[in-house]
């Protein structure tokens, strides 16, 4: 009698819940903003991933324990591209920073579940962000886990108030900026939200943000040069009639030093 072996399908780990984004355009960019500029500011270390918007499958075996955070880093990874996260296949490594971005879908969420879920994970900072300011008060939130339980990250001022609050996980600064064109003090126009190095006190700059620098940077240089061949154009000029005026005097006999 044959024996009779039992086969199991393959377990299947989704990429995609099938529904379609339907995030606001500011929810959108900023996701875009927060994963591009954290993948330029650690794009010289070598082991460290960040993305967003992504299933990250935490336990094997199992496809209904996942997560899929807005914005995330990863220490200890590769930052080559993936379809999906599966933490058995990354040595157990999950997200040390997660940013969520919060909206009217999401508040609940963000507010509640995702917190203890992230809490008993080990995710070592969670934040919030609300770009339109409709559904957090304040409008960025920061929290550090603490023996298995978050704790809230203090608010900070700069010198000149703005406020932040600080990630020593990502060891940048999380600063909420007037709107341009808007005063510190104008609210409640909601803030805009940027990475900072405290090191530098620069601001993290997207790709489409550096290239503007530059095209400003190469605009002032080009000016600059420009006025400064100008300037040695009226010095020329001036030369020339000094030069001019010192023959005509030649001729008439009068001493150009004498007069």
């Amino acid at each position: 009698m044959s024996e009779t072996r039992l086969v199991f399908p393959p377990i299947i780990y989704p990429e995609t819940d099938g529904q379609p984004m339907t995030e606001s355009d500011a929810t959108r960019d900023y996701l875009i903003y927060c994963v591009e500029v954290l993948r330029l500011f650690f794009q010289s270390r070598r082991n460290i991933y960040v993305s967003g918007n992504l299933f990250i499958y935490y336990e094997q075996g199992n496809p209904k324990a996942v997560i899929s955070p807005d914005v995330f880093v990863i220490f200890g990874v590769s930052p080559r591209q993936r379809r999906s996260y599966k933490a058995w296949q990354e040595g157990g490594k999950l997200p040390a920073f997660v940013l969520e971005v919060t909206s009217l879908t999401t508040k609940r969420q963000d507010e509640i579940e995702k917190p203890q879920i992230y809490a008993q994970l080990g995710i070592q900072e969670y934040f919030q962000y609300d770009p339109t300011a409709d559904y957090l008060n304040p409008q960025l939130k920061g929290y550090q886990l603490v023996e298995g339980v978050y704790q809230p990250l203090p608010m900070e001022t700069t010198t000149a108030g703005i406020p932040l609050i600080h990630s020593s996980v990502l060891g940048l600064d999380l600063r909420l900026l007037p709107p341009t064109g808007t005063a510190i003090a104008a609210t409640p126009h909601p803030q805009v939200l940027r990475f900072y190095d405290p090191q530098t006190g620069l601001k993290l700059l997207s790709r489409e943000e550096v290239e503007q620098a530059r095209e400003t940077a190469e605009q002032e240089r080009n000016l600059a040069q420009q006025e400064r061949d100008l300037a040695q154009q009226e010095r020329d000029l001036a030369q020339q009639r000094a030069e001019q005026l010192a023959a005509r005097l030649r001729e008439l006999g009068i001493d150009p030093d004498q007069a």
